[in-house]
């Protein structure tokens, strides 16, 4: 059976764009970045880490056949939507659209601070979905040194399809999203169920378009040896060989690290 394997992908590598107003990075191609490489993993099509200037944003716009998720680092976020959502997202909140067969939206920094915010879209399962709108709150005390499962597909345990519940947001697309802020010293296990994992480790340090710095969070495979170490911005692909294997996530830095993990079929 093939071991579990690591391919980083560095916070420097990223697409990268400062349009004064908007400061992105881009993880997959996207815009006017475009990578071959880096194009698709699994359901998971972007992820873009945006933080965006006071009182701007993204005007109104469209789209259709994705799931897109946003995940709030700091700062507030207004959402706009043709279903009739309005709706300003805070610290810790976590907004799912299903766009299915199409929706128009806006997303702009809410009051007098920056907002910085991850915007993640995954591949649906089927298409010509009825778009549908989710938020969830997940505290940092429910994510401190532990996983919190923010995100699950439609129809897995605990999953409430309904526009405000506890419990992960619903997806259509075979994905489970679990954040965690693992402080210093700390470490826990996650057990893949799916044959891809992805890590992403957010940048919240503040904008950095070079070598990451930051969090430390070394990874490693139990079996087979393979390690790696993570700063803020990096992201690493996880072929994980047989279904069940476990990864270590272990912070050996000097500061907290807020962590997104993805498990993929």
């Amino acid at each position: 059976m093939t071991p579990m394997k690591f391919v980083a992908r560095r916070s420097e590598e990223r697409g990268n764009a400062d349009h004064d107003w908007l400061k992105t990075f881009h993880t997959f191609s996207f815009a006017m970045y475009q990578d071959r490489q880096h194009e698709l993993f699994g359901s998971l099509r972007v992820i873009n880490e945006d933080l965006v200037a006071p009182r701007t944003g993204f005007g109104t716009h469209s789209h259709r056949e994705f799931e897109i998720f946003s995940y709030v680092v700091s700062g507030e976020l207004e959402h706009k939507d043709s279903m009739g959502n309005t709706e300003v997202l805070k610290r810790g909140d976590l907004q799912m659209t299903s766009t299915g067969t199409g929706i128009s939206h806006s997303e702009k920094a809410h009051g007098p601070k920056q907002v910085h915010f991850l915007q993640i879209w995954s591949v649906p399962s089927e298409s010509r979905l009825p778009p549908k709108y989710y938020t969830r709150h997940f505290t940092d005390e429910e994510k401190a040194d532990k996983w919190a499962k923010v995100v699950a597909p439609v129809g897995a345990e605990d999953v409430v399809v309904e526009r405000e519940a506890s419990g992960p947001a619903p997806v259509n697309s075979p994905l489970t999203l679990y954040a965690t802020i693992l402080g210093h010293g700390k470490s826990l296990d996650k057990v893949f169920e799916g044959e891809k994992g992805y890590i992403h480790v957010v940048q919240t340090s503040g904008y950095n378009d070079k070598k990451a710095s930051g969090a430390s969070v070394l990874i490693s495979s139990q079996g087979s040896g393979e390690e790696l170490t993570l700063r803020e911005g990096d992201d690493t692909y996880i072929f994980v060989g047989k279904k069940g294997t476990s990864m270590t996530v272990e912070n050996d830095g000097d500061r907290s690290g807020e962590i997104l993990v993805f498990d993929l079929d």
